[in-house]
């Protein structure tokens, strides 16, 4: 027989969730209540257990079990290591990391059997650091919370490592160590349900017969006061009656409850046996697909199965993946050449935002669901959708957001100019994937850039020169155009959209193309996205289908985006190989969208697993930025829509920085990004029609014989010079209209100027787009104020013969003050105008 066990330290116990092996009737009591009646129904228990069974569960549990189990949590954090004690008939388990962790020693855990070599290896380990620091590191306590009674526990049939617990409406799913730790937990809880035997729904329900209410202090007091025997005694009959109707009550409640925990009961059951009867029909399938050999794709599905290249780096000939906050990381080998290696990091250093602005306002929620629900019978296309469904960059800009891992093309040509084109093509592929990488947790969608609008990113950091201009409407198409060192990337992306209620599927139509300088040519086309639980749930996209490049060289490459499916635990797969000419395999690639690709030279098939180690890193994710957002941007996206100093005078009036709803939306100004919002929208409901009357975009043009969009150059030249006559004014305001409203805070966006305003009111005013054409200089400024704006309101504007003082008009991106000094703490009886352009485009 063990030792008895010391008392356990509260203070060392930090408590999550218990699970009782008896009577639910106890789930009424406080934890000591539990633990005293516990202790009870061991001593008294004779009448129901002989002692031959007493003898039988303390061999098997001793004075209580103890060690490590893995549950269950959801398909987001999937199975995570718990701290797991059975001891006087509940089954406790508690976190063991994070800041709520139990602190475990040969002290808290004294006289329990542990179970586990793991489990062992952590009570020595914090034995020690518990010595070593004291009693100070203790967790603070937590009542245990009872869940319920354990009805049932079961092996899974397909894993000899799991099983669950059912206590009527919840089910854990554990995982142990191994197949001798889960029979050694099985024999233990199944030992200590045996002993704690489970009331009957009959029993628990038995209607009471006799309610047993005292009376005698009620009788003796009105006998004190000399009322008589025989309204006494219709006191006492009219008191039990109501106890009585209450007692009723009570039953019907509790026969209702119970009746409800039966039926979860029975449908839980039925869901878990479903889920078994589905995860061993899909591992027969599998197993009789991969013996036929049905696709060369199944050959290598044991091998590539990413869950054997977990975070184990000895498993890789690669150097650590390092990112700081300066630089963006970049996956390597040793064995590559430093030339190689140094590909695509070589170039001058320039410092870029590592945050997005603080909001300035306070987000309101508002859900898709609502907003479908208000617009019922109207023409959605019309609808105006708030920006807290955006974020805020633009498609041309998430165009250049696939650029981000151009390091990848870089080493690429390096590659090329070695004569090994089966490392050039591999690294494409590791390209063509890594673009995805960005849209992990991205739920929000970009904006729709208007017709002509245009993005330029200049990145001497990254060796270089992207643009993008939007130049269709309907359909909605956006071209693209890069240059790097030795290398050209353009294309053209159009998306043919189908909403299946809950879900919306998104097939991309266009090429993309890599163009190296010594010829070679690779093109491919993007997987089928899609974007589930619009309406409830939480949202989230998946890539699936098979991604083909295509070149002019000696391979080609096939990569398959395997479809996540509700069961996957182990999603965003890919898995591809590279061909040569004569169709036999070169290189199989594998690895997640999200994460990593890796690849291994030839056919893996022939050598099964032991090719793991013969694996080598292509390409990994960067790290989270320093300071996330609610968009979840990467530190690359962060930097898109920046307007660095100096930049703003250099770019056209097309580009996507100055688009106002948008840098609204950064700044956190949310009523005025909705405005604007709704006024650009008007507005671009005009550009099918200018679409119509033969429009063309400034920048690119239509190949001959096909619908694909090339750039015709000229657009860096005309930066040179700052000559941007010729494009058109897409984001021109007649008047920035707003409802007369109080700001705390005011901040400008086309001057830099912020001005503190105290109650101060914008007022509405409405000015005919056309009624000024003529650029408009100092001198005639205030002669068009007076014309145009005054003989509308000169109650706002004018005072006598003079301007009203602290009246500010913007035009042209440019501050001017129109009655002297002004104010930078503008009172109530201050006006202020913003103009922003004068004419309309």
């Amino acid at each position: 027989m063990p030792p008895a066990p010391a008392p356990s330290d509260p203070a060392n116990r930090n408590q999550n969730t218990a699970v009782i092996f008896r009577a639910p009737i106890s789930r009424d009591l406080g934890m000591d209540q539990i633990n005293n009646t516990t202790n009870n129904n061991n001593n008294n228990n004779n009448n129901n257990h002989g002692q031959n069974h007493q003898v039988m569960i303390t061999d098997i549990v001793g004075n209580g079990i103890c060690g490590i189990l893995y549950k269950w949590v959801n398909y987001g954090k999937g199975w995570r290591p718990r701290w797991f004690v059975l001891q006087d008939g509940v089954l406790s388990y508690y976190k063991i990391h994070g800041p709520d962790k139990i602190v475990v020693n040969q002290e808290t855990e004294k006289g329990s059997r542990v179970i586990g070599e793991e489990s062992m290896r952590r009570i020595t380990r914090q034995h020690s650091n518990h010595h070593r620091n004291g009693n100070s590191s203790s967790s603070p306590t937590k009542n245990r919370k009872p869940v319920g009674e354990v009805s049932s526990i079961r092996e899974s049939r397909s894993d000899d490592k799991r099983f669950s617990i059912f206590t009527g409406t919840k089910r854990l799913h554990l995982r142990a160590e191994s197949r001798d730790d889960r029979i050694a937990w099985m024999e233990a809880l199944q030992a200590v349900k045996d002993f704690f035997p489970r009331m009957s729904n009959s029993e628990l329900m038995a209607p009471i017969d006799y309610v047993a209410v005292s009376t005698e202090k009620l009788r003796q007091r009105l006998l004190d006061a000399g009322v008589s025997e025989a309204v006494i005694q219709e006191s006492e009959q009219i008191m039990k009656n109501e106890f009585a109707s209450l007692q009723n009550q009570l039953m019907l409640l509790k026969q209702k409850h119970w009746l409800l925990v039966d039926t979860l009961r029975q449908l839980e059951t039925e869901k878990v046996d479903l889920e078994d009867t589905v995860v061993d029909e899909s591992q027969r399938q599998s197993k009789e697909v991969g013996a036929s050999s049905r696709s060369r794709q199944d050959k290598y599905s044991d091998f590539l199965s990413s869950g054997s290249f977990r975070s184990n780096g000895s498993d890789f000939r690669s150097s650590s993946f390092s990112s700081d906050d300066d630089q963006y990381a970049f996956g390597s080998e040793d064995s590559i050449d430093p030339v190689i290696r140094s590909a695509g990091t070589n170039f001058p250093y320039v410092k870029r935002r590592k945050k997005l602005p603080d909001p300035v306002e306070k987000e309101k929620g508002v859900s898709l669901w609502s907003m479908i629900k208000d617009n019922i019978g109207k023409d959605l296309t019309k609808v105006c959708l708030p920006v807290y469904f955006n974020e805020p960059l633009s498609s041309l800009q998430k165009c250049c957001e696939d650029l981000e891992y151009s390091y990848l093309i870089d080493r690429a040509y390096e590659w090329g100019k070695k004569g090994n084109s089966l490392m050039r093509i591999l690294n494409v592929a590791a390209f063509a994937v890594s673009g995805y990488a960005s849209t992990d947790g991205r739920n929000c969608k970009p904006f729709n850039p208007l017709l002509g609008e245009t993005y330029e990113a200049d990145y001497p950091d990254k060796g270089l020169r992207f643009f993008s201009e939007k130049v269709s409407h309907h359909p909605m198409i956006v071209a693209c155009h890069c240059e790097g060192t030795g290398w050209r990337f353009y294309g053209d992306s159009n998306l043919r959209s189908k909403f299946w209620g809950r879900s919306i599927q998104l097939d991309p139509v266009g090429t993309l193309t890599i163009e190296f300088d010594d010829g070679e040519v690779f093109q491919w086309s993007k997987v089928t996205t899609s974007i589930y639980n619009l309406i409830l749930g939480k949202l989230y996209c998946d890539h699936y289908g098979t991604m083909r490049i295509q070149g002019n060289g000696n391979y080609s490459c096939q990569l398959k985006f395997k479809e996540q499916s509700i069961i996957d635990r182990n999603p965003h797969q890919v898995q591809g190989v590279v061909l040569d000419k004569s169709g036999k395999t070169a290189a199989t690639l594998f690895g997640k969208w999200d994460e990593s690709m890796h690849y291994v030279i030839g056919d893996c098939s022939a050598k099964g697993k032991r090719q793991e180690l013969e694996a080598h890193l292509l390409w990994k994710r960067s790290k989270p930025p320093t300071f996330p957002t609610r968009y979840n941007l990467t530190r690359f996206a962060m930097t898109l829509n920046e307007l660095i100093p100096g930049l703003k005078e250099k770019l056209p009036p097309t580009d996507s920085r100055l688009r106002p709803d948008q840098r609204c939306l950064e700044n956190g100004e949310y009523e005025m990004a909705n405005a604007e919002k709704l006024r650009l929208e008007q507005r671009q409901r005009q550009a099918r029609k200018m679409q119509e009357r033969g429009w063309k975009p400034r920048w690119f043009a239509k190949d001959k014989g096909s619908d694909t969009y090339r750039y015709v150059g000229g657009y860096w030249e005309a930066r040179e010079r700052g000559e941007w006559e010729s494009c058109p004014d897409i984001f021109g305001q007649e008047i920035l209209v707003h409802s007369s409203r109080s700001l705390k805070q005011l901040q400008l966006l086309h001057g830099g100027l912020e001005l503190l305003c105290n109650s101060v009111k914008i007022h509405d005013v409405n000015v005919d787009p056309q009624a000024e054409e003529k650029k408009l200089t100092m001198k005639n400024l205030l002669s068009w104020v007076r014309t145009n704006l005054i003989k509308e309101r000169p109650e706002m504007f004018m005072k006598g013969d003079t301007v009203r003082p602290g009246v500010l008009v913007l035009v042209n991106d440019c501050d001017w003050e129109l009655s002297g000094q002004l104010e930078t703490v503008l009172e109530d009886k201050d006006v202020v105008v913003f103009i922003s352009t004068l004419h309309g485009g």
